[in-house]
């Protein structure tokens, strides 16, 4: 499947808003940047994404959506979207430190949730396939309930593009939490994949 909009705005919360995030808001984390290893966090993220409990990993989805309803926060978030964007981890970061403050909590209670439980946890069942189909399915209803959806997003307008991706978030919030969960699974399975293509550039 080809990298979506939303890919990059989950690596974006993996890679960006969890341990720095943590480390500011929680404490008794350290968090340097010299020192900082990104191809660990790929690994221990591909392991720890496949072990967090449904209800975890759509709090990360949760916290997606409720930044992208926020208009300050979207306009943040939608810089990811552009096909010029950095998506490097500096770049993630950067994007991160432009959210508010009720979304920088919001994303580091869900990164925390995240990895807690992640740790806890045995591996979760789970088929990219079927996921990749909600996703799809998600698309569809989006489509359907909104004039210029696929236009928006597959066009080179930065304003529609970002409208077509609330759109799109907004159609994944109707369904259960496991396909939620599941959806969110792929796009950070696809983010990670990305980020660990940018490491070894």
């Amino acid at each position: 499947m080809a990298r979506t909009p939303l890919t990059f705005a989950a690596a974006a919360l993996l890679a960006a808003s969890t341990a720095p995030a943590i480390a500011q808001d929680l404490g008794g984390w350290s968090f340097d940047p010299n020192a900082f290893d990104p191809g660990a966090l790929i690994a221990d993220g591909r392991e720890l994404l496949m072990r967090a409990p449904d209800a975890s990993v759509d709090g990360l989805f949760q916290a997606v959506h409720a930044s992208a309803r926020a208009p300050q926060d979207a306009r943040v978030l939608c810089a990811l979207f552009d096909p010029q964007a950095d998506r490097s981890l500096d770049g993630y970061n950067r994007i991160a430190a432009q959210l508010s403050e009720q979304s920088r909590m919001r994303f580091a209670d869900a990164a925390a949730d995240f990895f807690i439980t992640a740790a806890q946890s045995p591996r979760q069942a789970y088929d990219a396939n079927v996921a990749a189909q909600s996703l799809k399915a998600a698309g569809v209803r989006a489509a359907l309930l909104n004039d210029g959806f696929l236009a928006g997003l597959n066009g080179d307008d930065h304003d529609a593009r970002c409208r077509s991706v609330g759109w799109l978030l907004d159609a994944m919030a109707a369904r259960p939490v496991g396909e939620r969960a599941s959806v969110m699974r792929l796009l950070l399975s696809q983010g990670l994949d990305y980020l660990s293509l940018g490491t070894q550039r």
